[in-house]
């Protein structure tokens, strides 16, 4: 995904040109990459954000850095399962490094409520929290879409025949 807003552009060019930031090039998530999956998220965000006359410039920061977290890419289930409870935290300490508003910090760290702890307490938390699973869920989607359908295909056939 390539972004042409140029202010959008600005805001975030200190994280997209840093080196140890785009390691997450590598690493797969939800049938795409981290670093994809991380700009969509703060993009989107940032666009709402700023129709609503909030604060978009650390609503694009923080939605770029909310899944900035290191994984092996060999993960099992549990590897998988734990890290769910556990990255929020681990983006927030890597983030950290970029120099994180309190508001920012929020952000990343309340990305994944309600299955993480953390409470949303700014609207650009709220933002953030649900533009990420409207992403991640459009991404799984696609993923498994030959699934999804295969399987929505037999309920239509299913549903006429009961009509």
């Amino acid at each position: 995904m390539k972004i042409k807003d140029q202010k959008y552009n600005k805001i975030v060019s200190n994280i997209l040109s840093d080196d140890d930031f785009n390691q997450i090039k590598k690493i797969e998530h939800h049938g795409t990459t981290r670093f994809d999956h991380s700009l969509k998220v703060s993009y989107y965000s940032y666009v709402i954000a700023k129709k609503l006359h909030l604060n978009y410039i650390a609503t694009a920061r923080a939605g770029l850095l909310h899944d900035y977290f290191f994984s092996k890419e060999d993960r099992n289930f549990n590897e998988r399962l734990v890290s769910t409870f556990v990255h929020p935290k681990e983006a927030v300490n890597n983030a950290k490094r970029f120099g994180l508003s309190d508001l920012e910090e929020n952000i990343i760290e309340s990305h994944m409520f309600p299955i993480y702890i953390s409470i949303p307490k700014y609207l650009e938390s709220w933002i953030v929290t649900t533009v990420d699973k409207v992403v991640g869920l459009k991404e799984f989607l696609v993923k498994y879409s030959f699934k999804i359908v295969r399987e929505y295909n037999v309920l239509l056939l299913l549903f006429t025949l009961i009509r």
